[in-house]
């Protein structure tokens, strides 16, 4: 299997289980929070970052681009900057809007999987911005993208199973 074919089959699966899961969050949930401890995002919160947190990763991997303030680099960002509190991210008001910013986002990883192409994807080596010093093939930092997305559909997840939500181990997998 080569890098095109696994990053897709992995988009795939990852996509549709994420926006199956979206699909299941009560309209009135968007702004629930875990009730214990700290820095938790809303559900709207998470559900923002969520259609954030592959395509527009693999864009900016492949392009360079990664859309920093004006005259900003990742060594000149504070560290509120690279990493702020949940109580300052942006939400999303409905799960309507979620499910179709999601279905862009995944177009867009797989346009930039096309764009780039195979040969790129195994022989383009570059660090990211945030780990200076791991150098990995293009195709591994675009599929930390497809797991950043994983890592936090588990989190939805979870945040379902808190509110009470009838969800189970299958729904996790898809």
């Amino acid at each position: 299997m080569n890098w095109t074919q696994m990053l897709v089959s992995e988009i795939e699966t990852t996509y549709s289980t994420t926006d199956r899961l979206i699909a299941r969050v009560p309209a009135g949930a968007l702004s629930w929070i875990p009730p214990t401890g700290h820095n938790w995002m809303t559900t709207g919160q998470l559900l923002h970052h969520l259609v954030h947190a592959c395509g527009q990763g693999c864009q900016a991997f492949a392009t360079g681009d990664w859309k920093l303030p004006p005259g900003k680099t990742f060594d000149t960002l504070s560290p509120a900057e690279l990493l702020p509190p949940a109580s300052s991210l942006p939400s999303l008001d409905s799960t309507a809007e979620a499910r179709r910013l999601l279905a862009e986002d995944k177009e867009l990883a797989l346009k930039m999987i096309g764009l780039v192409g195979d040969h790129e994807l195994a022989t383009r080596v570059l660090a990211a911005p945030w780990q200076p010093t791991g150098f990995h093939p293009l195709g591994y930092h675009f599929l930390q993208m497809v797991r950043h997305l994983d890592r936090h559909k588990c989190q939805l997840f979870f945040y379902l199973k808190l509110q009470g939500l009838p969800v189970a181990t299958p729904d996790l997998w898809g």
